[in-house]
């Protein structure tokens, strides 16, 4: 009597022969952390799964782990807030979360998991200098990268000369390094009865 192939089975059979479980990673040897007295986390096939799949679990936390994990990040999550004030907003909307967690009606017999407020004042001044910190170093870079072009159009220049281009560029460098732009001479005053531009000629 003929066994019975399910679907699953047949097309389990067929991927074997076309060979695609063939040197396949980790083929033939034992689990990673499986039995090594080094690692004793009855977790560690689960949190190896969550770090391997880049799994966001946040929602499916307990709401004061959930808080504790927000405020780790912090000040470092709050960089890209422009305004102070948008800082300040958010820190407080988390105390106020914060709170209204702890109004929660405690489950079992073991005291309540519970979230800290944090120091409004404190992680303003920490997020002021990490942004003034973020905005010397991309102040440098952008001159690191501004002197590599003038480099680099040096380089390009002909044996005979500066090319014009070059020559442009340069000169808009140095208009911008002592602050002055075109047309920002003041023209020489003219003397009385005399017209704009026209200088005084000794009879």
């Amino acid at each position: 009597m003929e066994r019975f192939e399910s679907p699953v089975e047949r097309a389990i059979r067929e991927a074997q022969e076309r060979g695609e479980f063939d040197n396949l990673p980790g083929a033939g040897k034992p689990l990673r952390n499986l039995g090594s007295a080094d690692v004793d986390d009855p977790d560690w096939w689960v949190k190896g799964l969550l770090q391997r799949e880049q799994l966001d679990l946040t929602g499916a936390m307990p709401p004061a782990l959930a808080l504790r994990k927000e405020a780790a990040g912090f000040p470092e999550s709050l960089l890209d807030l422009r305004t102070e004030e948008g800082v300040r907003a958010v820190l407080d909307d988390y105390n106020h979360r914060v709170r209204a967690d702890r109004l929660r009606p405690a489950v079992g017999p073991l005291p309540p998991l519970l979230a800290k407020t944090v120091d409004v004042d404190d992680l303003a001044a920490q997020w002021r200098s990490l942004r003034e910190a973020r905005r010397l170093e991309l102040q440098r870079q952008a001159l690191q990268r501004r002197a590599a072009d003038q480099q680099e159009l040096v380089r390009q220049e002909p044996a005979g000369g500066t090319s014009r281009a070059a020559r442009r560029a340069r000169a808009g460098w140095i208009r911008r390094l002592l602050g002055r732009s075109r047309g920002s001479r003041n023209p020489v005053p003219a003397t009385e009865g005399q017209p704009p531009g026209s200088s005084a000629r000794p009879r």
